[in-house]
């Protein structure tokens, strides 16, 4: 079993930023895949950002050159800049291994115009 421990969401205005957390504990493989997804209201989820044990990163088209994922050990970080009112959602932090795969509770993600 792999607990996450998210943090940091909340309500900025346009062009704001925010960093959300993500702490793993727990039964941790290590080699994992570390990431954020989001999914806002009607929806499907997707990938933001992504980085594995290795450092290697990606991310979703809608947020490159805005959002960085970094990490430390087991937890991840996620800097999101010049925010728009499109970044809102729910965001999900996500563990991952050859065999396993762990969702957070979720953080909502509120941008204002």
């Amino acid at each position: 079993q792999v607990q996450l421990v998210e943090s940091g969401g909340g309500l900025v205005q346009a062009g704001g930023s925010l960093r959300l957390s993500c702490t793993a504990s727990g039964s941790i493989f290590s080699i994992n895949i570390m990431g954020w997804y989001r999914q806002a209201p009607g929806n499907q989820r997707e990938l933001v950002a992504g980085t594995t044990s290795g450092g290697a990163t990606n991310y979703g088209s809608s947020v490159k050159g805005r959002f960085t994922i970094s990490r430390d050990k087991n937890t991840v970080y996620l800097q999101m800049n010049s925010l728009t009112p499109e970044d809102t959602a729910v965001y999900y932090c996500n563990w991952k291994s050859a065999v396993y795969d762990y969702w957070g509770q979720g953080t909502q993600v509120t941008v204002s115009s």
